[in-house]
């Protein structure tokens, strides 16, 4: 059979028009439901790996929050005597780690998702923005384990939150997208530019002394102020401690602009993650 048989007729071809590729932000929910088992299974397995083989396993989620505490009331509460907006230090510092190491476990765990899973990622086909989202998803767990814990040191401490407290999971829900945003961006650089695994434990440094954890939000100078906030993880810390202590001078603002600027980060990495994504059988 000659190639001219095995062409289509031309009349077949009259209406078909080329169009170039879609560049809009478009999440395809359905496929994603579809294969909610792998994401399940990617969950799992990151957190049988970061636990297997450990003495202390699981309880190692609650160490590490209560350790940097402990640390953290030490140097800065004791000795540098840092104000804590008259919230008992040690329950003000937690309330602003908790969502700190979620969102340093996405962003460590989310650059390198895509490098970390090459032999899977050139195999078979599945949507790749599930990995990241797994890396996410297996810091959620530590977290839930940390705010018991809060909730425990703040009964020790007679600290009682407000009504404002009703307004913790919609921070919480800003902690993930703030950590999705980043994560899609990073990983997606990650898979071309592997300056990324270099230079982000220098930048998470640097990201950690402009996040008000360690100290209050109200010590920022007032011509600093505006460049500050531009920290999406600054507007979300001060909202986790507005929803558990009650508002502080200045932390309205900062939440604000950290809700804009978590939303356009989400937005561009979501954009350029589906634009590089058909490339990432080719590079990783």
């Amino acid at each position: 059979m000659s190639l001219a048989s095995k062409l289509p007729a031309p009349e077949a071809l009259a209406g078909f028009r080329i169009r170039p590729p879609d560049r809009r932000i478009s999440v395809n929910w359905r496929e994603l439901w579809q294969h909610r088992e792998l994401l399940y299974f990617l969950v799992w397995r990151d957190l049988k790996v970061r636990y297997k083989q450990t003495v202390l396993g699981v309880t190692w989620a609650v160490l590490q929050p209560v350790l940097t505490t402990v640390v953290f009331t030490i140097i800065f509460g004791r000795l540098a005597k840092l104000p804590s907006d008259g919230v008992p230090y040690p329950v003000f510092t937690l309330a602003a780690l908790l969502p700190w190491q979620l969102f340093m476990r996405a962003v460590a765990g989310g650059s390198q998702s895509l490098v970390a899973n090459q032999n899977l990622i050139t195999k078979i086909y599945f949507p790749r923005l599930l990995i990241p989202m797994a890396s996410i998803a297996g810091g959620v767990v530590d977290f839930g384990i940390g705010l018991l814990i809060l909730f425990g040191m703040m009964i020790y401490y007679g600290v009682t939150p407000s009504w404002a407290i009703l307004t913790l999971p919609l921070f919480f829900v800003l902690t993930l997208v703030v950590s999705l945003g980043a994560s899609l961006w990073l990983a997606a650089l990650n898979v071309r530019y592997r300056d990324v695994a270099q230079i982000l434990p220098f930048l998470t440094q640097i990201w950690f002394y402009a996040t008000p954890i360690a100290y209050s939000i109200s010590l920022v100078p007032a011509w600093l102020f505006p460049f500050y906030s531009l920290n999406p993880m600054a507007g979300v810390i001060e909202g986790y401690r507005l929803s558990l202590f009650g508002p502080v001078s200045g932390a309205s603002t900062a939440i604000w602009i950290s809700i804009a600027i978590s939303i356009v980060v989400l937005a561009t990495g979501l954009a350029f993650f589906q634009r590089v994504e058909d490339t990432f059988a080719d590079v990783v």
